[in-house]
């Protein structure tokens, strides 16, 4: 079985990142969505967005949710992923992607790295962008699935 990882804090999930996975699932038989612990500062907590991202993918057989706290190439062996994917937005994402591409083949070098670009009308989305537009009480509908901005409002209203 073709199986690929697309990995990410996924802090929120957004409709890029749904794009990127639904074009991936046309080229692999399992995507396993990676939501990293890392090292990051997060807005939302593992947990929620582990949860988050299984109940955006619920309904699809071929998406597998799981979170991680390992490097990713670690990660991407002990799930048996011969591939990850990486999403590109733009030329800045370039030298950023380059240089984790080489330290994982550095790393695991029969892991391969591909990447895919969100539809045009996806590019400019990024979770901090979503983030910033919550907190000034903007509309992300466009952004990111109805469940994602609801939890997003529902945060906000908590801090």
């Amino acid at each position: 079985m073709r199986k690929a990882i697309y990995a990410g804090t996924f802090d929120p999930i957004t409709y890029g990142h749904v794009d990127v996975i639904s074009r991936a699932t046309k080229i692999f038989e399992k995507i396993v969505v990676g939501v990293s612990a890392g090292p990051k500062t997060t807005f939302f907590t593992h947990k929620e967005r582990t949860q988050l991202v299984r109940r955006v993918f619920s309904k699809n057989k071929n998406i597998e949710v799981l979170g991680f706290s390992s490097l990713l190439v670690d990660f991407a062996k002990e799930i048996g992923a011969q591939t990850i994917i990486r999403g590109m937005r733009a030329v800045s994402d370039f030298d950023y992607e380059l240089q984790l591409t080489l330290t994982n083949r550095k790393l695991a070098p029969l892991i391969e790295t591909i990447f895919l670009m969100p539809s045009e009308k996806y590019i400019f989305v990024s979770s901090s962008l979503v983030k910033e537009i919550t907190a000034l009480n903007g509309d992300v509908s466009k952004m990111v699935p109805p469940l994602v901005a609801k939890a997003l409002r529902r945060k906000l209203a908590r801090k």
